[in-house]
């Protein structure tokens, strides 16, 4: 019987003494291993966000509109990413000390933050002329013509810096917020916060170049953590929008309408009993997107429908090389006139990564870029859309001021830039013919307003109607933001 059982064992009733101590703190340790188990289960089952969510409080990640913070000057983004760093001496950022200190070392400051100074050359001015534009008298290159006709449209910014050298890690921390791979690109952000105003097209959309990816692929557009629902898209500029997109044969609309009315409700019956999946929800939205991309994105993206003078303002009666960046400059002023939230456009490879022969690789990109730009520009302007479409053209780090190699010769070029770079913003209440900031008086080193990824974050948020620090993920107890913890300030100077 009991009375033969060890104490320990024995039924709590059937005692005489009270409860002991050892009894108390025993029942508390169970009680708080429960709660635990809770939480875990909670996360794991109803929300990937909220640790101790309730069935009833899980979060739906979806792309339907949300509010903004407060009411928002621009409504969509068009990035045009310049991966391989511009030089900014040569474009944007005229230093004719340069011209008076040609030849001569970088000195023993310099010394002290260029990377891989022993093939550093001396300091070399710009080969190409500058010129200044506009009613504001902004000086850009000769290179950039058509950027020229808009320069009181853009806010320039010449004291952007980087903390990397290196190509992967400057591009993370311009789309990320940090020089690490694996988190959310600020396009995910945005729609995450914002969500989209056509649910017939993707939210976040990536034009990549047909020749090839950028450097890092899909990188540049993931989502990381957040929800997958929120990565970008790519969508193709030449061919079917999307591979597959249409059936490969004929189907009667009221068969296709039943095949995916039924599709409908095998998925929402498969979510039911797989809860607090983000992946699969992410995948069934993905697919009845996609039904209804089947009309909208062909349409978006037909750039044949655009009147011929049209065309040959974006260049496609030109080159291909030039053709090709004017198609997905097109297809982005149709994706945001018909709500799309963010497009990203991205070149092939590094065309902008000028070690050497900069003469040279410098007028191919921006032959192929500055036209189609200028004609974004223009376009969304004289339809009106530019006053709620901020268009932003950045690279991940700038050039050095010196050439690269100690023999100079007719195919010099320049070393990696970051500790001070141009980069600018129009539209979308940005106060045009604004240059905010300086470099030093050669051009290396941001040395009045520095202006950091995440001040650049900061701003783009706060032109949408967000504010950075009240944009959050909840994850593994942290409040995750696009900024980070560190200090970020939005750049008011150029906002309208």
């Amino acid at each position: 019987m009991y009375s033969k059982c060890h104490p320990e064992t024995e039924p709590r009733e059937t005692r005489n003494s009270a409860l002991s101590r050892r009894d108390f703190f025993s029942g508390f340790g169970d009680g708080l291993c429960g709660v635990a188990l809770a939480s875990l289960l909670g996360a794991d089952l109803f929300s990937p966000n909220l640790a101790l969510a309730a069935p009833s409080d899980r979060k739906v990640y979806d792309l339907k509109p949300r509010p903004p913070h407060f009411a928002p000057r621009a409504k969509s983004v068009i990035h045009f990413f310049m991966m391989g760093g511009p030089s900014q001496v040569d474009l944007f950022d005229p230093k004719p000390m340069l011209e008076k200190y040609q030849g001569q070392s970088a000195g023993h400051d310099l010394a002290l933050v260029v990377p891989n100074v022993h093939n550093m050359g001396g300091l070399t001015p710009t080969p190409f002329k500058f010129a200044r534009h506009g009613k504001s008298g902004m000086e850009i290159s000769e290179l950039m013509p058509h950027l020229a006709e808009h320069v009181d449209d853009i806010a320039l910014i010449r004291s952007m810096f980087s903390t990397q050298t290196n190509h992967g890690p400057a591009a993370w921390l311009q789309h990320t917020g940090a020089d690490t791979d694996g988190r959310p690109t600020w396009g995910a952000w945005v729609v995450y916060g914002l969500g989209s105003e056509n649910q017939n097209l993707p939210a976040y959309v990536v034009l990549d170049d047909p020749k090839s990816l950028p450097i890092m692929g899909i990188q540049n557009w993931q989502a990381g953590w957040l929800p997958p629902v929120y990565q970008g898209t790519r969508l193709r500029s030449v061919g079917p929008p999307l591979l597959n997109l249409e059936p490969r044969e004929e189907v009667p609309s009221p068969v296709q309408e039943m095949a995916r009315s039924l599709l409908h409700r095998l998925a929402a019956a498969h979510r039911g009993k797989n809860p607090g999946h983000p992946e699969l929800d992410a995948r069934i939205s993905s697919y009845e997107l996609a039904a209804r991309m089947q009309i909208s994105a062909t349409d978006a993206l037909d750039v044949s429908q655009e009147s011929e003078a049209t065309r040959e303002m974006y260049g496609l009666n030109d080159g291909e090389e030039t053709a090709s960046y004017g198609r997905r400059s097109l297809m982005a002023r149709r994706l945001v006139e018909r709500g799309v939230r963010f497009v990203q456009i991205f070149h092939e490879s590094m065309i902008w990564d000028h070690h050497q022969s900069i003469e040279r690789g410098l007028r191919y990109a921006c032959e192929k870029t500055d036209k189609p730009v200028g004609a974004l520009l223009k376009d969304l302007k004289q339809r009106g859309l530019l006053d709620s479409t901020l268009v932003v053209w950045s690279g991940e780090f700038g050039r050095l001021p010196m050439t690269q190699g100690k023999n100079s010769s007719k195919n010099w070029g320049r070393d990696h830039g970051p500790y001070g770079f141009s980069v600018w913003m129009a539209g979308g209440g940005i106060k045009g013919g604004t240059v905010y900031g300086a470099t030093d008086e050669l051009g290396l080193k941001a040395v009045e307003n520095p202006v950091s990824a995440h001040d650049f974050h900061a701003t783009i948020l706060h032109q949408l109607g967000m504010n950075h620090e009240n944009l959050v993920y909840h994850r593994h107890g942290l409040e995750e933001r696009l900024t980070g913890v560190d200090p970020a300030r939005v750049l008011k100077e150029i906002l309208a």
